[in-house]
């Protein structure tokens, strides 16, 4: 028991020394206080959305508060609610609503909902946005000035999960920071690694691009699909950008155990691939690492308990 209180302690200090530091929040990005772009005519805002009614009008009106000439494309996955009413009243502007066809075989739902989108846009530039996500203005505009400026051809940024029940404050932090052990960003944005890392609810993203890349089509398929278009683009050469913002919030609750326990079983499962050997490896590490250090301040090992201090 012993060992495994200092494998554990030992562990933590080689999670805050490794290059990476997923722990770290230095990558973000933020709206100055006057709009990095006041013209965003270059720039589509492509939304799938299947039964979003709850939520979508929130969306939209936050992208009302954006630069002039955004133009907005909805596709309405089959909804049986009121979401695409909703979206038309919403925009004085008034988006695109596309009605979504039948999923063909081979495709997830949201894939094929932004391919069905993106064959409608003609602009340079094409913003990814989940249904459930409210941007600060100015936020596309900075984002557009980081993918210019730094000449890359991904940025896509973590929204801020919502945090007002007991679970969302409980669970909502550590989602977050178990992703970045997961899919370290450091390492994502950096053009010499393979990791393809991207948060999907908010994803700018060059058309030519998509398109070298063979749009969503070539990762039609994916489950996480944000981390497989980041990939996917990288390795047809282009560079990719991730990082963490005060500004892009996710709205949509998640009241109870279960709605935490479906996302993690849709993202962290999929990405073990479904294998049952490689959850058990990986709640034994996760054990090893979150709760055998404490029984070491119990140990009657002075050498243990100072390993655990400084593991801790």
């Amino acid at each position: 028991m012993e060992i495994l209180v200092v494998v554990g302690s030992l562990l933590w200090v080689a999670l805050l020394l490794v290059p990476w530091r997923p722990w770290s929040t230095r990558e973000c990005l933020e709206p100055v206080n006057e709009p990095a772009e006041r013209n965003l005519c270059d720039v589509t805002v492509l939304i799938p959305a299947r039964n979003e009614s709850a939520v979508i009008k929130r969306t939209l009106s936050a992208l009302g508060n954006q630069s002039s000439g955004l133009q907005v494309i909805l596709v309405d996955d089959q909804s049986s609610d009121e979401t695409a009413s909703l979206a038309v009243s919403t925009l004085a502007a008034g988006p695109l609503v596309l009605k979504g066809k039948p999923l063909p075989s081979g495709w997830t739902g949201k894939l094929w909902a932004l391919e069905q989108g993106r064959r409608n846009t003609r602009t340079e530039l094409i913003l990814l946005l989940d249904a459930d996500i409210e941007l600060d203005p100015g936020m596309i505009g900075a984002l557009k000035q980081k993918l210019i400026s730094e000449k890359l051809d991904l940025v896509s940024i973590m929204a801020r999960l919502r945090m007002e029940t007991f679970w969302e404050k409980l669970l909502a932090p550590a989602f977050i920071y178990f992703f970045k052990l997961l899919y370290p960003f450091s390492l994502g944005n950096n053009p010499s690694s393979a990791l393809g890392v991207a948060a999907g609810g908010c994803i700018l993203v060059r058309s030519d691009a998509l398109r070298k890349t063979g749009a969503f089509a070539s990762i039609r398929n994916a489950i996480i699909d944000d981390c497989a278009l980041a990939a996917s683009v990288k390795k047809s050469g282009g560079r990719t950008w991730t990082g963490l913002s005060l500004s892009v919030r996710s709205h949509r609750p998640y009241p109870h155990l279960s709605d935490f326990w479906e996302m993690v079983e849709r993202t962290a499962f999929t990405q073990l691939r479904y294998s049952i050997w490689l959850l058990l490896a990986t709640t034994f590490v996760m054990a090893l690492v979150f709760s055998f250090p404490w029984l070491g301040l119990f140990s009657s090992s002075f050498a243990v308990r100072c390993c655990d201090v400084a593991g801790f």
